[in-house]
């Protein structure tokens, strides 16, 4: 079992705090042939793989509202390799953004073989062998300012925290640092009592 890595914030987020690690090398971005853009889902990171699941880091204690994706990794494990990890994120308890309409509780945004995050293409294939629905696209293109704003421009920051922005192409997960980052909404963490410490709130999926 292994921690999946820390995604860094863009230089232009609204929502870095004094926690988070900023970008510093956008070479890698802004000189791939394709970059996409996902909407950043208000969730927790979870991990599937082939025993099992756990949240971000793999010692993570109960929590009632995990019982779901335990259920739901069950049915996927068996189809993993040893080396094979599903990440994505897990949207069961509502945190600072409420979903009215989830194809599921758990989309996926990467799939790691080894120590290689794989390219998106090939990643959307491994998720729909699996029955994984995944994060939604919001844009294929190239990194620039006038892509960063069209995006940013169809977002409604009111129900939406922000996206991620990855190249295409597969790579190492020593290389999260320059091959992708996020944008998050300003003030993103609205309430000053933790999820994990509230009553849970379920989001809601489609009918």
């Amino acid at each position: 079992m292994k921690k999946y890595g820390r995604t860094y914030h863009l230089p232009i987020s609204a929502g870095v705090t004094s926690d988070d690690k900023i970008v510093s090398d956008l070479s890698f971005l802004s000189t791939a042939d394709e970059v996409v853009f996902t909407e950043k889902m208000d969730g927790e990171n979870t991990t599937i793989h082939a025993q099992g699941c756990h949240a971000r880091s793999p010692d993570s204690g109960y929590h009632p509202s995990r019982d779901w994706v335990k259920a739901f990794a069950a049915g996927v494990s068996p189809a993993l390799s040893a080396d094979e990890r599903i990440v994505g994120e897990y949207l069961f308890a509502r945190h600072s953004v409420a979903y009215e309409s989830l194809p599921s509780y758990f989309l996926g945004f990467a799939w790691v073989v080894g120590d290689v995050v794989q390219g998106w293409d090939d990643t959307q294939d491994r998720f729909i062998e699996l029955g994984i629905h995944s994060v939604p696209t919001l844009h294929r293109g190239t990194f620039d300012e006038a892509t960063i704003g069209r995006v940013l421009g169809q977002l409604d920051f009111d129900k939406q925290e922000g996206f991620v922005v990855r190249v295409t192409t597969a790579f190492s997960e020593g290389d999260m640092a320059t091959h992708m980052a996020k944008y998050v909404r300003a003030d993103h963490v609205q309430s000053e009592i933790h999820w994990m410490h509230a009553e849970i709130v379920r989001n809601r999926l489609q009918r």
